[in-house]
This record gives C-alpha cells, structure tokens and sequence, in this order.
C-alpha cells in the first residue's frame, strides 16, 4: 500500500483525535496534529511519498524551523495511525545555539511590572507575576482556578498521566488574596477576560504585544515562554539544583533543562571582555 484515499475529513479526524487521546497525548498536542493533517489534505489530493515530500517543500517555505518539525511529527503519527506502508518523513536537523536569547532580561521584567501597576493592569501583573515564580506554561495558567492560590500549589497531569505540582509562593499568594477581596471574587478560573470567560494563550499572546508597544519593550522578548525561561534562568543562578528544576518545569529529559546553564550571547560577550587580557 503506497497511497491513500482523499480524507473524508470530519470521520477520519475525529478517529485520529480519538487516537491521540488514547496515547495520552495532550489536548495542544492533538491540536495541532489535526490541524498538521487537515492543512495536508487541503494542499494535496491523497497521501503519497511525493506528496509528502511536496508538503515538506511547502513546510519549509513557509514555517520556522521547528513548526516544520512538528508538522512533520503529527503527519508521520498519521500515517502510523493510518498503518500504510510510507515511509516516514525525516525531520529537517535544528542547529542547537551555544547560547540563550529572546528572554526577558530581569530589568525589563521589573520594569514591566511596575507599569503594569501603575496602570492598574493587575490580570496582566499577576499573569506575568506567575508564570515568572513558578515557570508555568501558559497552557497551563489558564487552568489555575482561585482555590489553588488558596492552596498554594496545583496538581498538573501530562502526558502518560504524569503528575508535577505547580508551587505559588507565599509572598505571591498574599498578593493574589488582597486582589480577589479588591475585585470581590472567591472562586473560579483565575484569570478572566472583559466579558467574564476565560483567557486564552492566543489572548495572552497578543495582550503582551499590545504591552511591548505600549511599554517600549523588544517585542522579540514580550512572549509568554520568555518569562518561563526567566524563572528557570534566576532558579539555576540562585538554587543550582538542575534536577529540581527539571521537575518544577516538567521536562521529560535533564538534558532539556541543562539550555539554562547557558549564557546569552552578549553575557559570553562581556566575559570575553572581562577575561580576555592576552
């Protein structure tokens, strides 16, 4: 077997989300799979190697680097879903930088802060405030309801039913307890849009853009990982525990966490002209 037949879309995708939720794959993760899927056949008639490697082309025109990665994995999942006889298609090889960039640097971080309250912008103060004292991904802040500030952790479960616990810090907690009796709330989704609903990651996202125009700050480093990657860059510095950390920011490999041991490419820069006298 060598093709196959043009999707019939709503049937066959819902069966392979079925497949995926039954691998334990996250709800983000299914995601993007059938979207990956669904883009596929709206290019190409049927799923054949050239087709294939003619989506690969298409990939590479378009996407950064790792969104043609992953675009990649979730076809090569939907061909093993699938059982035909294609061989997968290979992943493009990332060069791994020897260095960290696009983070928040901890002055804009508290600068940002500072406005933000000065502005009465407190949602957006305590989003920030969170993720960059737990290192919380912002798929998962939109899940923290105000009974886990109350608690002051909560339970995240992952892929393979895995359990890591979210840590809020007390100093944070009582600063979300004076917010909740100023806004007159005790329960619920922690975080809420105008209309009342919940935030989304993609209203995050483009919030904190409409906050680096505002603020004068490098969009390049106004995103929500920016200030994940912030709080595991302060933890290596002031804990040094990369195995801690590795759990606290739920990576399946040390060797994911060990980035954080890096220096950002004008850190090595002003060593270098520290230490360089010769």
């Amino acid at each position: 077997m060598t093709a196959t037949p043009k999707l019939q879309p709503n049937h066959t995708l819902d069966l392979f989300e079925k497949y995926l939720v039954a691998r334990n794959k996250s709800p983000n993760t299914i995601c993007v799979y059938r979207y990956a899927v669904e883009q596929f056949y709206h290019l190409y008639p049927q799923l054949t190697p050239r087709n294939l490697q003619l989506y690969k082309v298409y990939l590479l025109e378009h996407y950064k680097p790792q969104t043609v990665n992953l675009r990649i994995r979730a076809l090569n999942c939907f061909m093993e879903y699938r059982q035909t006889s294609i061989t997968p298609i290979t992943m493009i090889k990332i060069q791994q930088k020897t260095y960290l960039d696009k983070i928040i640097s901890q002055a804009d971080y508290e600068y940002l802060k500072r406005k933000l309250v000065e502005n009465e912008e407190f949602t957006y103060y305590f989003i920030v405030r969170l993720i960059t004292t737990t290192g919380v991904r912002v798929s998962e802040l939109i899940t923290f309801q105000i009974e886990d500030i109350d608690r002051g952790h909560k339970d995240i479960y992952s892929k393979g039913n895995k359990m890591r616990r979210i840590y809020v810090p007390t100093q944070l907690g009582i600063e979300f307890k004076q917010w909740f009796q100023h806004i007159g709330r005790r329960s619920g989704h922690l975080f809420l849009n105008r209309f009342g609903s919940p935030l989304s990651p993609s209203g995050i996202r483009a919030q904190f853009k409409v906050f680096a125009a505002r603020y004068h700050l490098d969009p390049e480093v106004m995103y929500p990982h920016s200030f994940r990657h912030r709080f595991a860059k302060n933890f290596i510095e002031k804990c040094g525990d990369i195995t801690l950390l590795s759990d606290l920011l739920g990576h399946e490999s040390i060797e994911t966490t060990r980035i954080y041991l890096r220096r950002s490419s004008s850190e090595q820069y002003r060593i270098i002209n520290k230490v360089v006298d010769w």
